[in-house]
C-alpha cells in the first residue's frame, strides 16, 4: 500500500509538472481590438510563417505564401511532423480561433483544447514575442485565403506520442522569459534583437541540439546538423569562417537577395527564408545585421564522419 501510494504520489507530482501553461487566460477578449493588418503583414514574414505551413505546390514548386494550408514534411529524430493548416478556414484551420488562442500557441506552445504543441513549431523562440504583434498578425492572417485542407497528423512513435511528456521537455529546455533590451545599444541593435530572437527564431535551425532536442545554449548560433533532415547548418556566429568577416550591410543584402558576399547564391531551406525576409524593410533587415554583428565568436560543432 505504501508503494501504490508513493506512486501515486509521484504521478501527481509529475501530472502536475507538466501541466500546459497558458500566456494569456483562454476567454480573454480584451485582445479582440486594435490589431493592424498591414503591421502584421511584416510580422507574418519576419516569422517565416509561409515556410512551413504554405500548401506545398507539386510539380512546380513554387507555392503561394499566402494560402496556408500545411502540409510540410519536418523529418526529426523523433519522428515526421507536418505542418498543420492556419489559414483562416472555419474548420480545417484557425479560423475559430481567438487572438488569446493565437498567443497561447506562439508564447507557450499550448493548443486551444489545451495540449502541449511539440517544439517543431518553434515557439520557444515565438515565446519572446509582444502581445500587441500577435494581434497584428491575428488582423493580418484573418485576411487571408481559406484553404479547404486537412491538417496532415504527426508521424511519431512511442514515448514521444505521449504529448503530456512534452511538459517535463518544456521544464528542462523552454526559457519563457522575455527578452530585454540593451539600454547600451542602439535602437536599432534591440530592434534586430527581437528581429532574430524572436520573430525570425534563427537559433532553431541555427544551433545544436541535445539527444533531447533542446538547444545547447553555449552553442547558440554556432550552426549545427539540419534538425529538418539532412545537411549541415551554418554558424552565424561573429566566427571569422562564419560571420566575423561579414558587415552589418553584408548580411543585410544577403536577408534581401540571397547573395553571399562572395556572390554566391543561397539554397536549400534557406532560400525559403530568404523569400520571406525580403519583405522586410531595409531598415529592418540591416537591424538583424548590426545585431548579429553583436554576437560572440563560437566555434562551429564538429561534423559527424562521413
Amino acid at each position: 500500500m505504501v508503494l501504490i501510494g508513493l506512486g501515486l504520489m509521484a504521478l501527481g507530482g509529475f501530472v502536475q509538472m507538466t501541466r500546459p501553461y497558458f500566456a494569456v487566460a483562454a476567454g480573454d477578449t480584451s485582445l479582440e481590438t486594435g490589431g493592424d493588418a498591414t503591421r502584421g503583414r511584416t510580422i507574418f514574414f519576419a516569422g517565416g510563417c509561409a515556410s512551413c505551413h504554405a500548401t506545398p505546390s507539386r510539380p512546380s514548386g513554387n507555392e503561394d505564401p499566402l494560402r496556408l494550408g500545411g502540409g510540410l514534411a519536418m523529418p526529426s529524430p523523433f519522428g515526421t511532423f507536418y505542418a498543420p493548416n492556419i489559414s483562416p478556414h472555419p474548420d480545417r484551420g484557425i479560423g475559430k480561433w481567438t487572438v488569446a488562442d493565437l498567443a497561447n500557441a506562439l508564447i507557450a506552445g499550448v493548443s486551444p483544447n489545451g495540449s502541449h504543441y511539440y517544439p517543431a513549431f518553434p515557439y520557444t523562440s515565438y515565446a519572446k514575442m509582444k502581445l500587441p504583434d500577435v494581434q497584428d498578425l491575428m488582423a493580418f492572417i484573418r485576411t487571408l485565403p481559406q484553404v479547404d485542407l486537412p491538417s496532415r497528423p504527426h508521424d511519431v512513435g512511442f514515448p514521444f506520442n505521449i504529448r503530456l511528456s512534452l511538459g517535463g521537455w518544456k521544464q528542462l529546455f523552454f526559457d519563457r522569459s522575455q527578452l530585454i533590451e540593451d539600454p547600451k545599444a542602439s535602437a536599432a541593435v534591440n530592434r534586430g534583437k527581437y528581429l532574430v530572437e524572436a520573430l525570425g527564431h534563427c537559433a532553431e535551425c541555427h544551433s545544436p541540439r541535445n539527444f533531447l532536442g533542446g538547444i545547447i545554449a553555449s552553442q547558440r548560433m554556432a550552426g549545427g546538423p539540419d534538425p529538418h533532415g539532412k545537411g549541415w547548418v551554418s554558424n552565424i556566429s561573429q566566427h571569422e569562417k562564419a560571420l566575423g568577416k561579414w558587415s552589418a550591410q553584408d548580411i543585410a543584402g544577403f536577408l534581401k537577395t540571397g547573395l553571399t558576399s562572395d556572390g554566391d547564391v543561397i539554397g536549400g531551406s534557406m532560400a525559403a527564408v530568404i523569400k520571406n525576409m525580403a519583405q522586410l524593410s531595409d531598415a529592418d533587415l540591416l537591424a538583424m545585421g548590426e545585431y548579429l554583428k553583436t554576437l560572440p565568436v563560437l566555434q562551429s560543432p564538429p561534423r559527424p564522419a562521413k
